[in-house]
């Protein structure tokens, strides 16, 4: 039986590898300028952190949540989505007791969501994400848009809109939720039978539905930024400001209401028009009441994710895919002892060189067509002439020129080939 990845999963695969490091170091440089650090979460959580903090009104726990009994009888979930977790951790390990605004962003985040399979969106995909916590401030909020703008930007996303919307608090949203519902009355038989659900349990979520009867119902509804209480027109106003002061373009889009039941005020996306309806590369908002609602403190919070594997497609439509560099600096070959190949190698290595040889100790010819497959820069040779002479030849895979160098100091000649350039690499 020939065994194949399951529906929705995909495979990194060694040549392909390059382009994850690429997206990685971009957001670790990023993320460190704006002052956040790494927090990494497991992969299983308890069921309840999710229908606490997502909401049991969600797509993701109605339909999309990996949910299986332990061997305990404990109901465990594939984390859905990267906060839940952030937010358990931070409460768990008393993380609010640190000087705050705490700033932490998660780089390899695995979620698993049981949905149909289709271009960035696997039932097994990567999220990069950033959490704020302790800062009710609308400059966070700007400061969170920002980096996520300046991480798309620095690896090569510049045709960006930023649409805004606030979906106000406790407060204001009720009497909201009433005037939705007395909207949506009259037209609620045309409406799919999720929103008839929704209508009753989360009148907000009929703003957010994909099918179109309902979505051209949803177009004239009512907007919450007309509806808002004084503090959150207060905090949407000065969430404009922020970002004109820092010159990013937005758009006010009151259909933005996020899949998820936690969100409070600001709730925001970034749109790309290069993937077609997955043109969200990026989405997130405030949070104020997901840490007291899993267990903590009252503490406010903002953050958001983006897809991995979407930016990669994203990348592929720009032209703009990194090419895999060369995966070996020198090459050793000493013919007919792999022994000493492996020694000549195990030198250079040692003093930081990418370097390698060849195990199956094949001919001169085929070794050197693996050198250059293998993108080596220098090719370090040596065969019974220089084995009697106490000499390796280095050869300049660029220029084909060869130098005779001593056994003692081909690291110090190497290291300053590569330093000086002379490969042209």
């Amino acid at each position: 039986m020939a065994y194949r990845a399951l529906k929705g999963t995909k495979d990194v695969l060694p040549g392909e590898a390059h382009l994850w490091h690429y997206l990685e170091d971009t957001m670790r440089a990023v993320t460190a300028r704006y002052g956040f650090r790494e927090i990494r979460t497991p992969v299983i959580e308890q069921t309840e952190l999710f229908l606490r903090g997502v909401g049991d009104t969600t797509d993701i726990v109605q339909k999309e949540m990996y949910t299986f009994l332990d061997k305990g009888g404990r109901s465990i979930t594939l984390k859905p989505e990267g906060t839940g977790g952030a937010v358990r951790a931070f409460t768990e390990h008393a993380l609010f007791n640190e000087p705050l605004p705490i700033k932490m962003y998660y780089l390899y985040c695995p979620v698993f969501r049981y949905e149909r399979p289709q271009a960035g969106r696997l039932r097994e995909h990567h999220q990069f994400g950033v959490e704020i916590f302790g800062s009710p401030s609308a400059y966070t909020d700007a400061e969170a848009i920002s980096l996520a703008l300046t991480v798309l930007r620095e690896v090569g996303i510049d045709d960006l809109s930023v649409n805004i919307n606030s979906i106000g608090c406790e407060k204001c949203r009720p009497a909201y939720n009433q005037t939705l519902k007395d909207y949506f009355a009259p037209h609620l038989q045309e409406m799919c039978a999720l929103c008839r659900d929704r209508y009753e349990r989360n009148p907000l979520r009929l703003l957010d539905c994909k099918e179109e009867r309902c979505h051209a119902i949803a177009k004239d509804a009512p907007r919450m930024i007309d509806h808002l209480c004084p503090e959150c027109s207060e905090h949407f106003s000065a969430l404009q400001e922020s970002l004109a002061a820092l010159n990013i373009p937005y758009a006010i889009d009151s259909g933005i209401v996020r899949g998820l039941d936690y969100y409070t005020k600001t709730v925001f996306e970034i749109i790309s028009n290069r993937i077609g309806a997955q043109g969200t590369v990026c989405g997130g908002g405030r949070y104020d009441r997901l840490v007291e609602t899993v267990g903590g403190p009252s503490m406010p919070g903002i953050g958001f994710g983006m897809g991995m594997e979407r930016l990669m497609i994203l990348l592929e439509s720009y032209g703009k895919l990194p090419q895999e560099t060369g995966r070996c600096d020198a090459f050793c070959i000493a013919m007919g002892d792999g022994k000493e190949s492996l020694q000549l190698a195990d030198d250079l290595r040692r003093a930081g060189i990418r370097a390698d040889f060849d195990p199956l100790v094949r001919s001169m010819k085929a070794q050197m067509r693996y050198a250059e497959k293998l993108g080596a820069r220098l090719v370090v040779i040596q065969g019974d002439e220089e084995r009697q002479k106490g000499v390796v030849i280095v050869r300049n895979m660029s220029t084909r020129e060869q130098t005779e160098v001593g056994r003692a100091g081909l690291v110090d000649r190497v290291l300053e080939m590569l330093k000086g350039g002379e490969t042209n690499g």
